[in-house]
């Protein structure tokens, strides 16, 4: 792909936004790709690569911080890696069907971006009911958290290699619920150290399937690094509750444009 500045001032604004907010990159960055004219293929697999390598510089600091509990990392793995290789078996089939395949992929996208503006708004509000059920049976047996959390990462692995969307906002709610006791930065490092093995098996597979721009790629990556530590600099001193709506009700129509419209 010819050089566009574009793409790299969107891997600057993505990356500054999930530096800031938290939010995942995945829902912001595959529909700008679609904006830019891409495949729906071309953006979900090339996508995926760039939250893979974008997210390991994250493990890196949360784990010198200690934000991370590899337990929950590997119990979710244990249920994502899988779901992706069997989803990326499912997608390999149909591939001759370039038409269905797209279809499948933005149909896809565009309830994965729902659930995600919906995660996003009411974030805050679920975290609080989840926190009044922390004394539940259900948080109290760790055998019945291991078996929903192994459950969780199927859904996600599913959904990510499906759509590059869900390891973010999605997989840092449903963390809220199963472990609503834990500190709010482990849960947030842990559901980073968790979407790198993910994002980077579904983008391989991906990628072996012929969905990937590597010029594309390493134009979002300029301009993402930076804004990702831009953004990780200020968090916590600028107030981002505006800006969180705004992102939510973007993800939102641009979700039901893909799903009942386009």
């Amino acid at each position: 792909m010819d050089f566009q500045l574009g793409l790299v001032v969107a891997g600057l604004t993505v990356g500054f936004i999930v530096g800031l907010t938290g939010v995942g990159g995945g829902s912001l960055m595959t529909p700008i790709l679609l904006w830019f004219g891409i495949p729906p293929t071309t953006a979900v697999g090339t996508d995926l690569l760039y939250a893979a390598f974008t997210k390991m510089g994250g493990v890196y600091v949360h784990h010198k911080k200690k934000n991370i509990n590899w337990t929950i990392t590997g119990w979710l793995s244990l249920g994502s890696v899988p779901a992706a290789l069997i989803t990326l078996w499912i997608l390999h089939s149909i591939k001759t069907d370039i038409t269905a395949l797209n279809a499948v992929i933005k149909y896809s996208l565009g309830w994965a971006l729902l659930f995600t503006s919906i995660a996003v708004l009411f974030k805050k509000k679920l975290l609080i009911i989840s926190q009044k059920h922390s004394g539940d049976k259900f948080h109290s047996e760790s055998k019945t958290q291991n078996v929903l959390t192994v459950a969780i990462g199927v859904l996600l692995g599913a959904t990510v290699t499906l759509t590059s969307i869900g390891a973010g906002a999605l997989g840092t709610v449903t963390l809220f619920f199963l472990y609503p006791l834990l500190a709010t930065p482990r849960l947030v490092g842990t559901e980073i150290a968790h979407a790198v093995p993910l994002t980077l098996v579904a983008g391989l597979g991906h990628a072996t399937m012929g969905n990937l721009d590597l010029g594309l790629l390493g134009q979002l990556l300029i301009g993402s690094l930076p804004g990702i530590f831009i953004g990780s600099m200020l968090s916590g001193k600028v107030p981002d509750l505006f800006l969180r709506n705004a992102i939510a009700m973007m993800l939102f129509f641009v979700g039901y444009k893909l799903v009942f419209i386009a």
